[in-house]
């Protein structure tokens, strides 16, 4: 897939040193709920088998085409958000230098455009945890609308609880933000 400055292709096991050099950054995986990574090699596990989701995509540039974050439609059976078919979860994170530059809703805008036009989807989760600013602001500019807050959720991989807040994009309402664009 293919936005204005960027492409969302699959993960291969070439991008292992670029996931590092973002990923071990502690301002990045913690607030999204997972520790920075360690190594190259710890990198290569999470491509070959976190990355592996079928609607997993890396972020990358145009220009260079190097992977600078992971966006990801999470699928029945790999979201705890829901159980239907019609629906899924997205996720996504992105390298600390292109903070700010307005890559993350210009790459939701497109996975969601997929989601609701190719895949089929009827509605699409979101979520956050409490204090995640930025992750908040990229779900309100691409349309998301708040569903609920759930106190004490477990965030298995840090061995931490913390409030988590959800959102949802139905169909209807994608094609109503979308219309005449």
């Amino acid at each position: 897939m293919k936005t204005k400055r960027l492409v969302l292709r699959k993960w291969t096991e070439a991008d292992a040193e670029s996931l590092y050099e973002y990923a071990k950054d502690s301002e990045v995986g913690p607030i999204a709920g997972w520790p920075p990574h360690k190594s190259v090699e710890e990198s290569l596990d999470v491509i070959r088998n976190v990355f592996n989701g079928p609607e997993c995509y890396a972020i990358c540039e145009k220009e260079n085409g190097k992977a600078i974050g992971a966006i990801e439609l999470k699928l029945k059976g790999h979201t705890d958000m829901t159980d239907r078919e019609d629906e899924c979860e997205l996720g996504y994170w992105l390298g600390q230098p292109f903070w700010g530059k307005g890559y993350m809703p210009e790459a939701a805008k497109e996975i969601l455009r997929h989601g609701f036009e190719e895949l089929g989807m009827n509605t699409i989760w979101c979520g956050y945890y409490e204090g995640n600013q930025k992750s908040k602001r990229v779900q309100e500019k691409v349309g998301f609308v708040y569903h609920h807050t759930c106190e004490e959720v477990p965030v298995p991989l840090l061995k931490e609880v913390r409030t988590g807040h959800t959102n949802v994009m139905t169909k209807a309402h994608w094609e109503e933000i979308n219309e005449g664009r």
